[in-house]
């Protein structure tokens, strides 16, 4: 993996004390922004939030966030407080200090490293000119010196510089720059020999309010798209930005539209791939996806097959080669391309499997924060306050079903020469679909006897129990999961072994720094922390099953 990619993971917190298996270690926070704004596309999730006193609890607020996301009027306020920064230290005007922060890009840093190393050479780089170029006529008459003109005093104005022009030419070089596209924001003097800045007093003089609402438009996002460290939402329709701490760990943030993405490629998030990787699984899609026109097996047209030649997927053309001996090169590279194909079909659909069981997921907690909790606090006598765990459970589902698609993305461009990673990232890869499912299954098949209740259950608090347990040891395990991956399975070298001289001892891999990837591995731990918990984990369904239940609720095999 990329080292620019290799993000710390954030701490686990431990609210039913779990013990080291599940968690998370000392590490960087990973926030994850968590919206009332929902996406009209279910784009991502939002959390309702019943309880603003005790929000902050959430599990997925625990962390201070690395990023924070900016509205316009955001925006405007720190405009608003870098020109007034730069107008007391630089002692200049509210006009200049906007220019010079344009040119310089909003950093207010290098604006005082440049003016103080040499204010002359900015004032020229900027347009910012201390005495006029000319002498600004007072005679009765003067001629504009674009239409050339003669018009009255009063009817011509100029720029810092002193060249004249009537109001006509300049109101109509003013909207032609703006109608132009946000060069307008740099605007110079239309004397073709003067570099004289043009600042927003004399824009917003002179133009339409239909102009100056754009002008204004144009200077609010060159903040963000000149910033190195504000970004716009790649959402569709979403007008908030992300102002990123650069080098401050990894790069999933969450939007008040409720749109996730990687602030570093703006794709959506993808953690625990790094950003490399998903633009040639992006790519590999579509190259794929073109890849259909032929057969595989004999790379015949399409048209040319059917049912008389034994199918489209199963050529007899090229199982008759086979039989006949009649096996060349080009047959062999033709049993390396079906052999590919087959490999990434693989991967491809179980990658879009879990991206349509995460979409579903989205709806499913949609349905539930408007329809089913309401149901559920009248029938069990609960404030809506007390069922935020089934919102958690279902934004981990969510969260979970994102990180095991893109593990499969990950698992495609493992090598393959490492057999022995490739072996340990499968055996990882399955306990966390398999946790998952426990948590899928308690929060949608278990909570529907509630729901479905004709009065207060007395059993609904071990169900609480069971569900925010199932919610904390799943969380915790794909927060080591992803950090493992992250790092590359360094734990595990190309010989099948482990990088620790104790790895012997142990049925996995040493803890590191990259991730506790012992703790991931140890079976013997899953059922100890279960059982902490008051559940035990059958091992032919691999439910967790209360522990005064003597059969598994899923298969009815014995303890």
């Amino acid at each position: 993996m990329d080292s620019e990619d290799d993000f710390d993971m954030q701490d686990a917190n431990n609210e039913l004390g779990v013990d080291d298996f599940f968690s998370g270690g000392d590490n960087e926070a990973d926030a994850m922004a968590v919206c009332d704004d929902s996406d009209a596309d279910g784009g991502d999730y939002e959390f309702i939030d019943y309880d603003s006193e005790d929000s902050d609890a959430n599990a997925h607020h625990r962390h201070q966030q690395n990023y924070t996301v900016l509205s316009e009027a955001d925006i405007r306020q720190r405009q608003e407080d870098d020109i007034m920064g730069v107008c007391a230290v630089l002692s200049i005007s509210k006009v200049e200090a906007a220019l010079v922060l344009r040119h310089y890009n909003w950093s207010v840093s290098k604006i005082h490293d440049e003016w103080f190393a040499d204010e002359e050479k900015v004032r020229k780089a900027v347009g910012l000119l201390v005495k006029p170029v000319v002498r600004f006529p007072d005679g009765k008459y003067m001629t504009c010196g674009i239409c050339f003109d003669s018009y009255p005093h009063d009817m011509l104005n100029a720029a810092a510089c002193g060249h004249p022009f009537c109001i006509s030419c300049w109101r109509g070089y003013i909207s032609t720059a703006i109608n132009d596209g946000p060069g307008c924001l740099m605007l110079r003097c239309p004397h073709p020999s003067c570099s004289a800045a043009v600042g927003q007093d004399m824009i917003n003089f002179f133009v339409s309010d239909e102009d100056r609402e754009k002008y204004s438009c144009y200077f609010i996002r060159s903040y963000i798209e000149d910033n190195k460290k504000t970004k716009w939402c790649p959402a569709p329709g979403c007008d908030y930005s992300v102002d990123f701490i650069l080098g401050s760990g990894n790069y999933d943030v969450t939007c008040r539209c409720s749109h996730g993405f990687c602030w570093n490629c703006t794709e959506e998030a993808h953690r625990p791939v790094d950003c490399g990787t998903v633009a040639k699984w992006i790519l590999k899609n579509s190259t794929e996806s073109e890849n259909m026109d032929a057969v595989w097996l004999c790379l015949g047209a399409w048209s040319e097959h059917g049912l008389r030649t034994g199918g489209f997927n199963s050529c007899n053309r090229y199982e008759t080669a086979k039989q006949d001996g009649v096996y060349n090169e080009d047959d062999k590279r033709r049993e390396m391309a079906k052999n590919s194909l087959e490999r990434y079909t693989h991967y491809y659909k179980r990658w879009a499997t879990n991206q349509l069981s995460r979409q579903k997921a989205l709806k499913d907690l949609q349905q539930m924060q408007t329809v089913h909790l309401a149901k559920l606090s009248d029938i069990q006598c609960q404030p809506l306050s007390q069922l935020k765990f089934i919102t958690e459970a279902w934004l981990q589902i969510i969260e979970c079903r994102r990180v095991l698609k893109w593990t499969y993305a990950y698992g495609y461009y493992l090598p393959e020469h490492e057999a022995a990673k490739m072996q340990f990232f499968e055996y990882l890869q399955g306990e966390a679909e398999s946790g998952l499912e426990r948590l899928h299954q308690c929060a949608e098949k278990e909570l529907q006897y509630y729901l479905t209740a004709e009065g207060q259950s007395k059993e609904f608090n071990e169900f609480r129990k069971k569900l925010a347990g199932l919610t904390s040891v799943t969380r915790n395990y794909f927060e080591n999961l992803v950090q493992a991956l992250e790092n590359g399975l360094s734990d595990v070298d190309s010989h099948g072994g482990c990088n620790r001289t104790d790895s012997s001892k142990n049925k996995g891999c040493g803890s590191s720094k990259g991730g506790n990837v012992k703790e991931l591995t140890s079976s013997d731990s899953v059922s100890r922390n279960l059982n902490n918990l008051g559940y035990w984990s059958c091992e032919h369904c691999t439910f967790a099953n209360i522990s005064s239940a003597t059969t598994s609720e899923v298969c009815d095999q014995p303890q």
